[in-house]
Formats: C-alpha cells, sequence, structure tokens
C-alpha cells in the first residue's frame, strides 16, 4: 500500500502558438483518502468558477457567456467525476496500486489536467536504473 501522493492541477492552452501550462495547485496528500478528497476538491472548485451555480454569488451582467454546443461542458464533466462512486474506486485503486492517474476535460480552450501518483511509486523510479534505447 502506498502512504502518501503526490496531486497537481493544471490548466493548458495555447498562448503565442506554444501549449503554455498553468498550475492552479499541488498538495502532497498524507493518505489515499486525503488525495482523492483534494482531487475532487478541485475538480469543484475549477467547476464552479468555468459554470458558477446559481445560488451562489450575483455575477456582473454580461460577466458570462453562452457557448456553442459543439463544445464539451467541461464544468458538467468534472461535476459529474466527483459525483461518481465506481469512478472513484477505480482512481483510488490505481493510485493503491502505484500507478499515476490522470483525469483531464477540455473544451475548446484549454485543457484541464488532475494528476495524482504515489510518492512511494516516485522513489522507487529514481532508484531504477533508466532504460534506454540507442537510436543509431
Amino acid at each position: 500500500m502506498h502512504d502518501e501522493f503526490l496531486c497537481h492541477v493544471t490548466a493548458y492552452g495555447i498562448c503565442g502558438g506554444q501549449r503554455v501550462g498553468v498550475p492552479l495547485g499541488t498538495y502532497r496528500a498524507p493518505t489515499l483518502a486525503l488525495a482523492l478528497w483534494w482531487l475532487r476538491d478541485r475538480a469543484s472548485w475549477i467547476a464552479e468558477r468555468l459554470d458558477p451555480s446559481p445560488e451562489g454569488e450575483k455575477i456582473p451582467a454580461g460577466a458570462l457567456v453562452p457557448v456553442a454546443d459543439t463544445v464539451a461542458d467541461v464544468p458538467t464533466l468534472l461535476r459529474a467525476w466527483c459525483s461518481d462512486d465506481a469512478r472513484q474506486e477505480l482512481v483510488a485503486d490505481e493510485l493503491a496500486g502505484g500507478r499515476l492517474v490522470r483525469i483531464a476535460a477540455s473544451d475548446d480552450t484549454t485543457e484541464y489536467e488532475l494528476l495524482a501518483e504515489s510518492i512511494d511509486a516516485l522513489r522507487m523510479q529514481r532508484t531504477v536504473p533508466a532504460f534506454v534505447v540507442p537510436v543509431a
């Protein structure tokens, strides 16, 4: 069982013709449960900022604009992931097995990525010699 997990949230977009990542947060979770909680919390945080709930604070007129029906609904995708117990269990199993987990959702301008991995697995990878394949 892996005990500690490193979690990251990043938004990627295009700026000046290049793909650019903007870190939105990092957390070193001392337990699997806290890693899952943090990932859900950050996914909810992103969803709420992209698509605030009507019960929330007053939003200035013109601050939000509708998008085309063909654009992926990232807030809905992230909220669905947060509330899906089966997918949460799958993520927990992967992390407990020492595997990197990546949850990503994209709209027409930005990709939102949540990553988590076992710190123990990272340490073990550093002790294994690099696998090098000659090109020539």
